[in-house]
C-alpha cells in the first residue's frame, strides 16, 4: 500500500450512567469496508444479546433488523454512525466513522521499531 487506502476507524465504548464519568474505549478496529464495518458491530451485539435486559436485547436486535441497513447506506455515503444499547446503568456505543488509512508502517510487522520497547504507559493518579 503506498497510497492512502478508504475505510472505517471503529470503536467500542462503554459509560457508567450512575457515576457521569467519561466514556472508556474497551475495543477498535480497521474495516477496510462498510460490510466489515458493521459486521463488526452485528458480531458484537449478536454476542452480547443473550446476556441483556429484555430492553436492551430489544434495541440490539432492532439494529440487527432495521438499523443495519441504515447504517450501511450510511456509511456507503461516507458519514459516521453510532449505534447505541443501554443495559442497566451502562450505556455501549459502537462508532463507526470514514478515515483514509495512511501508509506509514504496516501494524501486523513482525519486527517492531526500537523505539518501541522503549515506551512506558502512564499511570493515572
Amino acid at each position: 500500500m503506498d497510497k492512502p487506502q478508504r475505510g472505517y476507524w471503529c470503536e467500542c465504548w462503554t459509560q457508567d450512567l450512575t457515576t457521569g464519568a467519561m466514556p472508556a474505549l474497551h475495543a477498535s478496529f480497521d474495516a477496510h469496508s462498510a460490510p466489515q464495518a458493521d459486521r463488526w458491530v452485528a458480531v458484537a451485539l449478536r454476542t452480547i444479546s443473550p446476556a441483556l435486559d429484555p430492553d436492551a436485547s430489544e434495541e440490539a436486535w432492532a439494529w440487527l433488523y432495521d438499523g443495519r441497513i441504515t447504517t450501511r447506506k450510511a456509511l456507503l455515503r461516507a458519514e459516521a454512525c453510532t449505534v447505541s444499547v443501554t443495559q442497566a446503568d451502562t450505556r455501549i456505543t459502537w462508532t463507526i466513522r470514514p478515515v483514509l488509512f495512511l501508509p506509514l508502517a504496516h501494524r501486523r510487522c513482525s519486527e517492531l521499531p526500537a523505539c518501541a520497547y522503549e515506551f512506558r504507559p502512564h499511570v493515572g493518579r
